[in-house]
């Protein structure tokens, strides 16, 4: 090779390896720092067993659970919220259902407070847009709220800071029992185990884990309603913009870790089954199923279909719930819409695990038939339940009575304080 045939040959190579360097520059994402902060109360992170006194104990971080611990730090109470996962939103932003049902009904908004407060917040922060309340829609989905779950998880543990509710991620009751001035639960995570003694308890579990701990009685149905693994494949997902593609799992049972398990790896195989079958890009997958119907609780007062379908005014109502029927089955799902003016209610009593003091639950274990549990489960109508167990907890501590004792007056006087809409006055 001559000399001056090598110069270009070099010109290249070095042009060539610049380019090469700026595109993988191009291609690197950008990358931040921050740094964790110390442990709250200066326990040492090497500790592994660790204690809380506080006055209410949210057990279970999804929907209802959120809003609850939010609404009991609101008003006052030492609030620890503790989570066996990684976030708060549960069903909304675990199982990525984040279309949380429906705030409005017949033209008026008849849910509101502190859910309705983070999911408008989510949405204006996202750009998104409001459905307008006072056009009835023709089909009940039509006012659904398209919601940035992954927004509305940061969002949901911002509200908890400023409510001074402490976050306890990865762990799950383990044992429960009654002392002198309340609960003893003890806790456990990996290389944590925490005691926390509280004044109530309010289980938002989703299948009503601590009152079953706790030797209440609980219902739950020979089949239940499938789960769904949210997912897509061939286009790119737009958070808050739309639904993703639904994957019914039929058998799925939350009921524990291992039934859980195997729902994921049943989900998660039939995704890939559509991924090789149709030869696309899998753009988005869910990191769990997301679960309609496990154990409910056997409460002080039982919600039927009857009732929710013709729109019962409960004398202890503490929210409104508003959806078809929705059961779905291995034959589909055929909603059943409500009539012209009914707004189904939601009593205290149904959160109330029978005979039972200084524990209450929120969320879709409330005590119902199965029929009717197929519309109060879903998000909006949990959220009011959250915010309405929130209040009624936090007073009975502030009181040393217990929720069913509170004047029902009094919750609905700081419900209304903190935005939501009381049944009946919406």
């Amino acid at each position: 090779m001559k000399p001056h045939d090598a110069q270009p040959d070099r010109r290249n190579f070095l042009q060539h390896s610049l380019l090469g360097t700026a595109g993988a520059s191009m291609a690197l994402a950008s990358t931040s720092h921050v740094t964790v902060a110390a442990e709250p109360d200066n326990q040492p992170t090497h500790e592994a067993t660790i204690s809380n006194h506080v006055d209410v104990l949210v057990v279970g971080g999804g929907t209802a659970g959120t809003i609850a611990a939010i609404q009991a730090g609101r008003t006052g109470a030492k609030t620890m919220l503790v989570e066996r996962g990684s976030q708060l939103g549960g069903t909304m932003t675990t199982g990525g259902v984040a279309f949380p049902g429906l705030f409005d009904a017949w033209g008026k908004q008849v849910i509101a407070g502190i859910g309705w407060e983070l999911v408008r917040e989510s949405v204006e922060l996202d750009g998104g847009e409001l459905p307008n309340f006072a056009k009835v829609p023709q089909r009940h989905w039509q006012n659904q709220v398209y919601t940035n779950q992954f927004l509305y998880a940061i969002l949901a543990e911002e509200k908890c800071h400023k409510a001074g509710v402490e976050l306890a991620y990865y762990e799950f009751p383990q044992a429960a029992k009654r002392v002198a001035d309340g609960w003893q639960v003890d806790c456990v995570g990996f290389g944590t185990q925490r005691r926390i003694l509280c004044k109530q308890i309010i289980d938002c579990t989703g299948g009503a884990e601590v009152v079953g701990l706790l030797g209440f009685d609980r219902l739950r149905e020979e089949v239940r309603q499938p789960g769904s693994m949210l997912f897509k494949i061939g286009e790119e997902h737009q958070p808050g913009r739309e639904q993703v593609h639904r994957l019914y799992v039929h058998g799925a049972d939350s009921s524990n870790s291992r039934t859980v398990t195997q729902a994921n790896l049943t989900g998660r195989r039939s995704v890939l089954a559509k991924v090789r079958a149709e030869k696309k890009r899998l753009m988005h997958l869910q990191p769990e199923t997301g679960f309609r119907e496990s154990y409910r609780i056997v409460g002080e007062t039982m919600v039927t279909v009857n009732d929710y379908t013709s729109g019962r005014q409960f004398d202890d109502a503490i929210s409104n719930a508003f959806y078809p029927v929705d059961l779905h089955t291995k034959t589909g799902v055929r909603p059943k819409p409500l009539k012209p003016g009914t707004v189904p209610t939601i009593p205290l009593g149904a959160l109330i695990p029978k005979g039972s003091r200084d524990l209450i639950v929120a969320g879709r274990c409330l005590c119902s038939d199965q029929l009717a549990n197929s519309g109060l489960r879903v998000q909006a109508s949990c959220m009011g339940m959250g915010q309405a167990a929130g209040v009624a907890a936090s007073l009975a501590a502030q009181t040393g009575t217990t929720p069913m004792e509170v004047p029902l007056a009094e919750i609905h006087k700081v419900l209304r304080e903190h935005g939501a809409i009381i049944p009946g006055k919406a």
